[in-house]
C-alpha cells in the first residue's frame, strides 16, 4: 500500500475512532488521519509481541480502530490536565 493508501486508510481509522470515544475532540482531518495511521501502529506493533499478527501482516481494521481510540483518549486526558 502506498503513501496516499495509508494516508486514507489512517483518515478512516481516525475518523472511526473519534466516532466511538465520547466527547468533543478538536482535531482537524489531518491530525484525524495521524491518529488512524499512529493507532494502526500501535495496534500492530502490539499485536506482533502479543504474537496475534507476524511482521508483515496488518493489524486489521477493529485493532487499528482500536489503537486510534486509546490514543485518541490518552490525548484527551493529557489536554484536560494541561488546561485545568
Amino acid at each position: 500500500m502506498g503513501f496516499i493508501g495509508t494516508i486514507v486508510v489512517g483518515l478512516i481509522v481516525g475518523a472511526l475512532a473519534r466516532l466511538f470515544v465520547p466527547g468533543e475532540q478538536k482535531l482537524g482531518w489531518i491530525l484525524t488521519c495521524v491518529l488512524g495511521v499512529a493507532g494502526s501502529l500501535v495496534a500492530g506493533f502490539l499485536g506482533q509481541k502479543l504474537g496475534w499478527y507476524q511482521a508483515g501482516q496488518g493489524a486489521g481494521w477493529i485493532a487499528s480502530v482500536a489503537g486510534a481510540a486509546v490514543l485518541l483518549f490518552v490525548v484527551q486526558r493529557i489536554r484536560g490536565r494541561l488546561v485545568t
